[in-house]
């Protein structure tokens, strides 16, 4: 009987493994992925354009978490919220990730498609153009925000005592740090949506003025005759 056949290396195992060890050192390289495989580096090189292209594996991994269905919920802002905390959720389970998710060019065409539709919905909705891409960066900002926020230690004020910051002691220790995680994204996620709702009331049109009819302007009332009627 022969020995059973290794299972065959693609994009689908780089990035799992890629991410696995993310998840568990913070980093990887392509040696490490490809010694986890059990292949040679260079079989790696063969599926990805180098640690560019395992990072967009990568993102794609996470972004399996996303609920994509959320965008085609109205309104815009309903869409926008849970939206929002689908992503968090995504990303709240591999917070190592981030950091190197934040700071590279986004080019995994599942993740660009999301995005897509985002700014038509904004779009459709009636945002300007140039208002667009500040509302995306900004929601990014939040979620990734607190995504890392989730994984933080209980006490990220660390204070001697309360003779030191007794406001500052008093406010930490009256929320612990689960709760006060989620009561920030949704202050903050709140507070946000809100300001585009301002944003699309001042850049939508003033209605225009209705013209007076011809008998209006004779009579100043609404008589078609052009005669007033006096009460």
């Amino acid at each position: 009987m022969g020995r059973p056949r290794k299972a065959l290396l693609d994009r689908t195992r780089i990035g799992r493994t890629a991410l696995e060890l993310v998840d568990e050192t913070g980093d990887f390289t392509l040696p490490e992925v490809a010694r986890r495989l059990g292949v040679q580096t260079a079989s790696v090189y063969h599926h990805v354009d180098g640690r560019a292209g395992v990072i967009e594996l990568l993102r794609d991994r996470v972004a399996d978490g996303l609920d994509a269905g959320a965008l085609d919920q109205r309104p815009w802002d309903t869409a926008l919220t849970l939206w929002a905390r689908s992503y968090r959720a995504a990303f709240a389970a591999h917070p190592r990730a981030i950091p190197m998710l934040m700071t590279a060019p986004v080019r995994a065409p599942r993740v660009i498609e999301q995005y897509e539709r985002l700014a038509g919905l904004l779009l459709e909705t009636g945002f300007a153009p140039e208002a667009v891409m500040p509302i995306i960066t900004g929601l990014d900002n939040i979620v990734l925000g607190s995504a890392l926020d989730m994984s933080a230690p209980q006490e990220m004020w660390v204070v001697a005592g309360d003779a030191e910051a007794p406001h500052l002691a008093l406010a930490q220790s009256a929320t612990a740090r689960p709760a006060r995680a989620e009561r920030a994204f949704d202050l903050t996620l709140a507070g946000f949506v809100d300001h585009c709702r301002g944003l699309l009331e001042e850049g939508r049109p003033a209605p225009a003025p209705r013209e007076a009819s011809d008998h209006r302007t004779r009579s100043g009332s609404g008589d078609p005759s052009g005669t007033a009627t006096t009460r």
